[in-house]
């Protein structure tokens, strides 16, 4: 029997989940960005419009499905996905291994119900004026890696989670 690929989330949170303000992301952790690089570079990724445009084009060696509503959005070298469940059924026939949801918060909370794991950075900081937040992922108990990093600023902890 074939193994369907695993789908992931990869996401950067602060105490409280929070994910984004303004359409863009709170933290950038150079280390962090290098390791979702390292984590993603081969494999199929999901985002939402809002995401792709404020990064402003495909990432490179990865295979990157939009989702939106609006049938008439292109952008070349991004596959185009109405709902995240038409973007993870894309990805998982195009991915062998590993599909990886990259957000937003609504394409998060869309795509938590059908995730396998979840690649956390937990940032050891609070935004106040955040207005996205992650999902409640309290059903992710199964612990398969932390990795702490108490000497940055801010602290962060990778944490890699499973059903």
């Amino acid at each position: 029997m074939e193994e369907k690929p695993k789908v992931s989330i990869i996401v950067a949170i602060g105490k409280n989940r929070e994910l984004g303000r303004g359409g863009d992301l709170i933290w950038r952790i150079s280390d962090d960005l290098k390791r979702f690089k390292k984590l993603t570079t081969g494999h199929t990724i999901i985002m939402g419009r809002k995401t792709y445009e404020s990064i402003g084009k495909p990432l490179p060696d990865r295979e990157n499905i939009v989702v939106t509503k609006n049938l008439a959005w292109y952008a070349e070298g991004a596959t185009v996905a109405t709902t995240v469940d038409e973007g993870l059924a894309i990805g998982m026939k195009r991915d062998e291994k590993e599909v990886f949801v990259i957000g937003g918060g609504e394409i998060y909370k869309q795509a938590l119900p059908f995730t396998d794991r979840l690649y956390i950075t937990l940032i050891d900081a609070d935004a106040h004026d955040a207005d996205t937040f992650f999902p409640e992922y309290s059903e992710f108990t199964k612990v398969i890696s932390k990795e702490e990093h108490p000497e940055s600023e801010p602290p962060y902890t990778y944490i890699v989670l499973e059903k």
